[in-house]
Formats: C-alpha cells, structure tokens, sequence
C-alpha cells in the first residue's frame, strides 16, 4: 500500500469482506480503506486487484541520505475518498480575505500531492495526515445494494525533520498540527464525510459531511457568524453502523484534556448519533448523546424490541455504553 513509508500510511482498520458483480460476474473480494484515502480492492480468492493498481512517481526527498521510493501504488478504482495533498486551489475561499491569509500561511510549508515527503526547508503538510483519510473506523457494506460507506477526515499535520542528538540518526521528525486562521482550517471543506461507493463499478453515489465544525468555528469568528455557513464536517472519526434501512454514524470527540488553573475537564464536542438515508445521504434524524462515541454502535433485538448501543467516553473522559430505543 505505501513503498517505504514516510508518512506513518499503516492501515488503519480490518477490511472489508465483499461479494460484488464485476462485468457482470460475482466476485468474492476484500475492500481495504486507507489513511491515504483509498480503497484497495482484491479478488480474496487469487488476490489480484479488482481494478488496476499504477505503480506512479511522486514527489522525491531531498534530506542527505534519504532515498524515497520513486513511485507509489494509485488504485485506478475507486476514486479517492477523501482530500489527498494541498495546492493553492485547495485554500478556503469563504471571503477573499481569508483566502488571501490562507495562502500566505500555505507559504511557510512544504507542500504539494498526496506522498510529498519530509523536509529540511519547512515543514512538510502531510495530506491525509495521521489519522487519515480512513481511520480505525474503518468501513461498512451493504450487499443489497453493493455500497461501501467510508467514514473519513480531512485533518493534516505538518512533519518537520531536525538533526538527531543521537550519534548515527541523521534526523529525527516531529509532529504538529497545520496553523490556522483563529481555528478556520487552511483548506476546503468539508473536514468529516462519509462517502457512499459503489464497489460493483468503482463509482462514487454520495458523499456527505459528518458533524459541523461551524457552530465552534462561529463562536469566536465574527466574520463567519456573518456568513452563516453549516454543514462543513467536523474533523472527528465516524463510527459506523448499517442496518437494513438506515447508516448511523456516531462521532468521536477530542480525547485531549482542557486545563484551567483549577481543574482538569474533558473536552465533549457536538456529541450525537446521525442517522443518514443510505440511499441519498440525506440526514433524516439525530439523537443527543451524553457524550461523543469512541466505536462503531451495535444494534440487537430484545422481546420484539430494538436496540442501539453506542460505546462512549475516551481517553480522558467516562466510559459508558448509552442504549437506545424507542418509547
């Protein structure tokens, strides 16, 4: 999946197991999602890919020593999920004043395609960063309708490379996150989605944002209050559930503490359960949680009832499984 790796590109989650018609002939094949933002599709019985895999150059390192691998695996299908590398085009475009800042942040960074690799100059943007594209989320199929729903980020961080302190480690790399315009990030949205793919062709069918970092983005930006924006995603890990009617997504929040001099507090953001039309994306409910969902919810039946658990808390905060029914 990654020649070399340079930008901590493990994958992420478990894939996928799938029966899916190809030119009209079942296959029985396995979807892997990937931080970089792909799905790797193989036939699970010889192995070989479902669609093309094009081995591509990309960007080349110019650290002493370092020789990077001059091309990369690029899946010809599916399309990538999610935002991969950053170029001007790429910047917010809310008002021409935020755009004209945006670009000039971009500046003091390396930055370029999907696979751009550290450097000494400036920091390097890694796009996806991390915690993907995909993460530990992973995905969800439906084989009534042969779609793969993938839960994914658009969060990047900037690796900067200093000499090692160590005798014989030329360098050593350090991560933090990309500077923002008083939190706006510097690029598109939006910065959580879910995307609908149709694994018998390859083809895309939706793609919707996940949460809205805009409520906490307007609490403090007086020029973004007066835009009104909504819907931009929220750059938190997707947890999924697929039932026979519905995609339930529950959002993970921030497991980093808040201090004050005082006390220590968790920090909860925007916690709740989506429901989303599977077919459409469409949001069609959505239900408060006490706190933001740390995996995927499971559904049961109990006496001719149905159930929905959803595990919450994280690092730092209570552990607790909140169930869910109707009256």
């Amino acid at each position: 999946m990654a020649h070399h790796g340079l930008w901590d590109y493990d994958l992420p989650s478990a894939p996928n197991l799938i029966e899916i018609r190809v030119n009209g002939q079942p296959v029985k094949a396995i979807a892997q999602v990937s931080k970089q933002g792909f799905v790797y599709v193989f036939d699970r019985v010889t192995g070989k890919p479902i669609w093309p895999i094009e081995d591509r150059a990309v960007p080349q390192s110019t650290v002493p020593g370092e020789k990077s691998s001059p091309t990369q695996p690029f899946p010809t299908r599916p399309a990538p999920f999610d935002r991969q590398g950053i170029t001007p085009d790429d910047v917010i475009d809310f008002t021409p004043e935020l755009r004209k800042q945006a670009l000039a942040i971009l500046e003091k960074y390396n930055h370029g395609p999907l696979y751009t690799p550290p450097s000494l100059e400036k920091p390097a943007i890694m796009m996806p960063g991390i915690a993907g594209g995909a993460s530990w989320s992973g995905a969800a199929f439906d084989p009534e309708s042969g779609s793969l729903y993938v839960s994914s980020i658009t969060h990047p961080y900037a690796m900067t490379l200093s000499k090692s302190p160590v005798p014989d480690i030329g360098y050593v790399g350090t991560r933090d996150p990309v500077e923002t315009i008083g939190g706006i990030p510097l690029w598109k949205p939006p910065y959580g989605r879910v995307t609908a793919i149709d694994m018998n062709t390859g083809d895309h069918r939706w793609m919707a944002p996940v949460g809205d970092l805009a409520k906490d983005l307007a609490k403090e930006n007086p020029v973004l209050q007066k835009l009104g924006l909504s819907s931009l995603g929220r750059p938190g890990r997707g947890h999924l559930l697929l039932t026979k009617t519905l995609l339930l997504v529950g959002q993970e929040g921030s497991t980093n503490r808040e201090s004050t001099e005082t006390e220590i507090k968790p920090e909860v953001r925007d916690p709740k359960l989506l429901a989303y039309d599977k077919t459409t994306g469409k949001v069609v409910g959505e239900v408060p949680l006490p706190r933001n969902a740390t995996a995927a919810p499971m559904t049961y039946m109990l006496n001719g009832k149905q159930f929905i658990a959803v595990a919450t808390g994280g690092a730092n905060l209570p552990a607790e499984l909140i169930v869910l029914s109707l009256p």
